[in-house]
């Protein structure tokens, strides 16, 4: 072991220190996002409206009213959103209590057969096999009791967090305004006491990381899109009734991860078959596989193209390990830091940072494969230094 670690501390070392740097950034982003939520929700809400604030104001109309349309245009679009889908839910819920007495009576009528059914045949039973029947009854529901009062509270949490960030996201269309009023400022106060090496650094990212963030945002709406169609038709094929409204629904689940348009389908399945509609379920059935093999064969190809990592697993795993360790902040982060790694790789830049024995490969680890890559190019047993991104103050203003 000693020579493997006389041959690689420094390797060693240098791998630490980029991993130490990543975990610090995601924990303080993490703790951030905790105490100021509104800040960092205002620079998403800012990226929204300021195209038209700018449009506006070179047309000749004053910042600030400029600014201030592109708010209040924001603001009826999302109230508009919010008023249709409340419209929906609510529409939904209206059918939902014209038919509960017909749902009731259906389940009341099954439970009575079944009843009757065991009446007549427990006669025939043993009695200890009756006692354990019990038992396991009994086991059965307590289990199914303790999973629904964690359901509830996990409901419960889940309200008030979307209430508090409700209120954030209030809080961040102000901030916002306020932030497109003033962003030539900032810019000019950025571009004048910014050190060159945050200068460089954000124009690395301004050139590459924000703009595949900006097609994996395009290929997440092209997914959604796709279920949304494949629901719709198979929702009208099965002439199940309401097939917009419950489309659209399943294409807004399809956002959460982990869970996506089986939220929907699945409680739907079992009580079609608790009512004995089985045509029915079974038909929800074969339209709930085709959405999930079908995202599960689009999704590595479309969101990897987009960020340039085609491996569905290192997608996965990496936003796994993100959400366990930072939570919210770690699934908002791990597709930047994804990005930002990949196009480190392609730049050339973990070559610089990472030492190699350069005995130990005929190809470094950490070179981009393409002939369309930026980095350096690797021969035999030497790396070649990459070219240093352009000054921030010669290529873009900030």
């Amino acid at each position: 072991m000693l020579p493997l670690y006389k041959k690689y501390w420094r390797t060693f070392f240098d791998i630490g220190l980029v991993v130490l740097t990543v975990y610090l950034v995601m924990l303080a982003f993490s703790k951030l996002y905790q105490l100021a939520a509104p800040v960092f929700l205002s620079f998403f809400v800012f990226l929204l409206i300021e195209p038209l604030a700018r449009f506006l104001n070179r047309k000749g109309m004053g910042k600030p009213f400029a600014s201030a349309i592109s708010v209040l245009l924001f603001l009826v679009i999302l109230l508009g959103i919010l008023f249709g889908a409340g419209l929906l839910i609510a529409t939904q819920a209206l059918h939902f209590q014209d038919s509960l007495p017909r749902y009731t009576a259906i389940i009341q009528l099954h439970f009575t057969e079944a009843t009757t059914y065991l009446q007549q045949q427990i006669d025939a039973l043993p009695a200890d096999l009756t006692d354990k029947l019990n038992g396991y009854f009994t086991d059965a529901t307590n289990v199914l009791s303790d999973w629904l009062v964690v359901f509830l509270k996990y409901m419960i949490g889940a309200l008030g967090s979307f209430s508090s960030f409700m209120g954030n996201f209030g809080i961040a269309i102000i901030l916002a305004f306020f932030l497109s009023m003033e962003i030539k400022d900032w810019r000019k106060i950025a571009h004048d006491k910014m050190p060159k090496t945050f200068k460089t650094a954000y124009a690395f990212v301004q050139g590459n990381v924000f703009k595949a963030i900006g097609s994996y945002l395009k290929a997440q709406l092209i997914l959604i899109g796709i279920t949304f169609v494949i629901v719709l038709a198979g929702l009208l094929t099965l002439g199940t009734g309401n097939v917009l409204t419950m489309a659209l629904i399943c294409a807004v689940f399809d956002v959460l991860p982990l869970l996506g348009v089986s939220t929907i389908l699945i409680p739907w399945i079992i009580y079609l078959f608790i009512v004995g509609n089985t045509s029915l379920a079974i038909g929800l059935i074969v339209l709930l596989a085709v959405v999930l093999i079908v995202r599960q064969l689009l999704e590595p190809k479309i969101t990897g193209n987009s960020i340039g990592v085609s491996s569905a697993f290192l997608m996965l795993s990496f936003v796994i390990f993100s959400m366990s360790a930072f939570g919210v902040a770690g699934l908002i982060l791990s597709p930047i830091l994804l990005i930002l790694i990949k196009e480190l790789i392609q730049q050339g830049y973990l070559q610089r940072w990472i030492y190699l024995p350069q005995e130990e490969f005929i190809v470094s680890p950490f070179a981009a494969s393409g002939p369309s890559t930026a980095g350096g190019t690797v021969s035999g047993d030497s790396v070649a230094e990459p070219q240093a991104p352009e000054d921030a103050d010669s290529k873009s203003k900030i």
